[in-house]
């Protein structure tokens, strides 16, 4: 019979995607099984670990492992998708492998060492270790005369319901035919050792091939077609590794412009914009957030909005109420967003809080019911230039209403805006590349995901962010033990620690990770942050959003929530670096203990 594994991957809906979106921006149409499978630029940045977003080979193992393998072929790929699971790692292929890919780099006429010469002709692709499920029914039948049958078993045998019995029976055969064939009898037991350390998950040859191939269309589509894939990632969020947020900041320090959700010029998805004419040398334009981006719209009104504005442009904010067909929770939304400023006029650090008072007063009729019977209440539009004076934006305010409306912020990183007001020990990702190996280290940034693999031994992998890249952490079980609050669940942490340097992969041991405290943050600089309250994800709670229709006096402070919930100011002697990580996405958690 033929076993047909059939997966339903997110990245090639993605990868589907990007191609669609080459298409409508470039008028180039991509075939991906023709594309060149030996394109050294791309190799080029999968060696350097610069595969933020790509399959299979973006999580923090992949990325620390990637420039010590140095893959350059699709061979070199299958097999680097099958290192990163339970199976090899367990049975102790990863390390020797890496090891063997060095020796031969450096000297050509290095000779694979193989604990017998039945295995070179099994193992030789792999060199000397077992990395596929396959291999283990090869071993088998090569080193210890087994048959086709017994061979399966044996694999079945090691299954996670394995039978002690059956086991110790295996063994017993294993080791009596590789005696047999004229195998000592120690090293018959270190093969059979290795092969039993192979009994967790592990990739058959085939699904790897298959996944190496997808990890190199999709670093292909990232290197030649940056925006287009991006906007594919987006649209296909939640999926891999990284939020959005740090999809887009990674783009970014790539030199891919993103833009803003805009009522005027986005669509409902993400999607690449057309070059200016000012933009001289591109072949690409900016990404611009689609409008479903925003936390809480209907993708029905949204859609709507974005059919009427096709037939005829919006030309102010009452246009929009009057014919989008959106409700005002879409429309209030859409404003905090920042999609409304193209139809504000006046300073753009205004223009939010602008556009939620010109919706108020040019809010459409609404239902409204009484006795069971329903009407409606006409619209009483006022005159737009008697709006007061509203106080604009500052950074923070805009980064915490970017982070409340979309999750992702596209002007000043967080920690750009906390750095200043940091310890002044603390490195950034950038001085960490030329610290010193061992050298104590104070290292802060944005939690982006965090593992504690079965495989690891108690230990937890974190993956921070800050203004100029990413930093991993390695936090030891005694001090997740000990910092455990912080560890599993602050999204902004500072962490004492030293730094390790191998093979260009940057670690920092971990001694103590707490989270940012107020002593952490520049006092004037937290001044007038929204509370996280207004930007509820439910589309139901209208309430949890700014409405336009407060008394203006009210409006120029935006609420008080000291007064009407109870919570804390930022920016009052109250405030603190919570503010910032309450606003912000979850990180992403991976293995046991994920909260």
């Amino acid at each position: 019979f033929l076993k047909i594994d059939v997966l339903g991957l997110g990245m090639l809906s993605a990868v589907e995607r990007c191609v669609e979106e080459i298409a409508r921006t470039r008028n180039e149409r991509i075939d991906l099984s023709r594309i060149d499978f030996a394109d050294r630029e791309v190799y080029a940045q999968i060696q350097r670990a610069q595969t933020t977003g790509v399959f299979q080979i973006e999580s923090r193992a992949q990325m620390s492992m990637l420039p010590r393998t140095l893959p350059e072929s699709l061979d070199d790929l299958t097999v680097q998708v099958a290192l990163v699971r339970p199976g090899p790692i367990q049975g102790g292929a990863v390390h020797p492998y890496i090891e063997r890919k060095r020796a031969l780099r450096e000297n050509p006429d290095y000779q694979v060492p193989y604990e017998h010469p039945s295995l070179e002709p099994v193992l030789r692709d792999t060199l000397g270790a077992i990395v596929f499920q396959d291999q283990v029914i090869e071993v088998a039948m090569a080193f210890a005369g087994f048959s086709a049958g017994e061979a399966e078993g044996l694999r079945r045998a090691m299954s996670r319901k394995r039978s002690e019995a059956a086991m110790r029976s295996y063994e017993e055969r294993f080791l009596a035919g590789a005696i047999a064939r004229g195998v000592e009898a120690d090293v018959a037991q270190r093969v059979y050792d290795q092969i039993v350390g192979f009994s967790g998950f592990g990739f058959p040859k085939s699904h790897s091939a298959a996944f190496g191939l997808l990890a190199y269309q999709s670093t292909w589509l990232r290197v030649h077609y940056g925006p287009e894939f991006l906007a594919a990632l987006m649209n296909e969020q939640p999926m891999g590794f990284y939020p959005p947020d740090s999809l887009v900041h990674e783009a970014q320090r790539r030199g891919i412009e993103v833009l803003a959700p805009c009522a005027i010029a986005s669509g409902v998805e993400c999607r690449v914009e057309q070059p200016t004419p000012q933009s001289t040398g591109v072949e690409s334009g900016p990404v611009r957030v689609g409008l479903g981006y925003v936390n809480g719209v209907r993708e029905a009104e949204i859609r709507a909005l974005v059919a009427e504005r096709d037939h005829r442009v919006y030309r102010s904010i009452a246009d929009l109420a009057a014919r989008s067909g959106a409700g005002a929770g879409t429309l209030e939304r859409l404003a905090w967003a920042g999609a409304c400023d193209s139809l504000v006029e006046g300073p753009v650090e205004g223009r939010r809080r602008q556009a939620l008072w010109l919706l108020g007063v040019a809010a459409p009729g609404v239902p409204v019911g009484c006795g069971g019977e329903l009407g409606t209440q006409l619209a009483l539009p006022l005159d737009p230039h008697d709006a007061p004076q509203l106080r604009h934006l500052d950074a923070w305010d805009r980064l915490l209403a970017d982070y409340g409306s979309t999750g992702v912020t596209l002007h000043e990183h967080p920690l750009e805006l906390l750095r200043p007001g940091l310890p002044e020990d603390t490195l950034s990702s950038a001085e960490l590349q030329s610290a010193r190996h061992g050298r104590a280290v104070r290292v802060a940034g944005l939690v982006v995901a965090r593992q504690r693999p079965a495989t690891a031994k108690g230990v937890t992998f974190m993956l921070l962010e800050d203004e100029y890249g990413t930093l991993n952490l390695i936090v030891p079980p005694p001090v997740h033990d000990r910092c455990r609050l912080a560890v599993r669940g602050e999204a902004l942490v500072i962490a004492d620690g030293r730094l390790e340097r191998r093979d260009g992969v940057i670690n920092v041991l971990v001694g103590d990770v707490r989270r940012l405290e107020r002593g952490d943050l520049p006092s004037a600089e937290v001044r007038h942050i929204e509370p996280r309250r207004m930007w509820s994800t439910d589309s139901k709670d209208s309430a949890s959003l700014p409405n336009p229709s407060h008394d203006s006096k009210d409006l120029a402070s935006l609420p008080d929530p000291s007064r009407e919930s109870g919570e804390v100011i930022p920016g009052t002697p109250g405030a603190s670096a919570a503010d910032l990580a309450a606003a912000m996405p979850a990180a992403n958690s991976f293995g046991r203990g994920r909260r």
